[in-house]
């Protein structure tokens, strides 16, 4: 009666009812499904825990993370505090080893240039002879010398202004 009034056939109304039905059935048993899973895990991680063991676990736990941020804040100050200390460090080396006198032979003599960061150190040099070895000391500062020096001397300093 109704749906002659409203120019429809009642069978297609039908039709996708069960449709629809259907449809529901297929979601309610993909919703079951989920959730059983989920009931699984959340029963596995409470296994052999009541509310009290969780939350001390938990306690623990954030103050273990609290331990290693301090550790780390700490272990940070102390490699700025090492870096700082660097800067004054020797960290650049030029060595080059040389026959002082051609009858010596060997290359006994030497001259070692020593250098921090900012290219202040020393140059020495160790010269070697039949009667003795003899050293000396030239200072740097900022990658210069006011003595003059050797070659060998010269040598060992561009070497070690290399270094990075």
């Amino acid at each position: 009666m109704i749906s002659q009034y409203l120019g429809f056939d009642s069978d297609y109304v039908i039709i996708g009812l069960a449709a629809f039905c259907v449809i529901l059935f297929i979601l309610v048993v993909v919703n079951m499904g989920k959730t059983s899973r989920l009931r699984k895990k959340y029963e596995s991680f409470m296994l052999g825990k009541d509310a009290k063991s969780l939350e001390d676990t938990l306690v623990t736990r954030l103050n273990q993370v609290d331990k290693l941020l301090s550790a780390n804040e700490t272990n940070e100050q102390n490699i700025r505090k090492l870096f700082d200390s660097m800067k004054f460090t020797f960290q650049k080396v030029g060595l080059v080893k040389y026959d002082a006198f051609n009858e010596m032979g060997g290359k006994l003599s030497f001259s070692l240039a020593l250098l921090n960061k900012s290219n202040d150190g020393f140059i020495m040099n160790a010269v070697h002879s039949r009667e003795g070895c003899y050293t000396y000391v030239k200072e740097v500062i900022d990658g210069n010398s006011i003595i003059a020096l050797a070659d060998e001397e010269q040598e060992a300093l561009n070497m070690a202004k290399e270094m990075n």
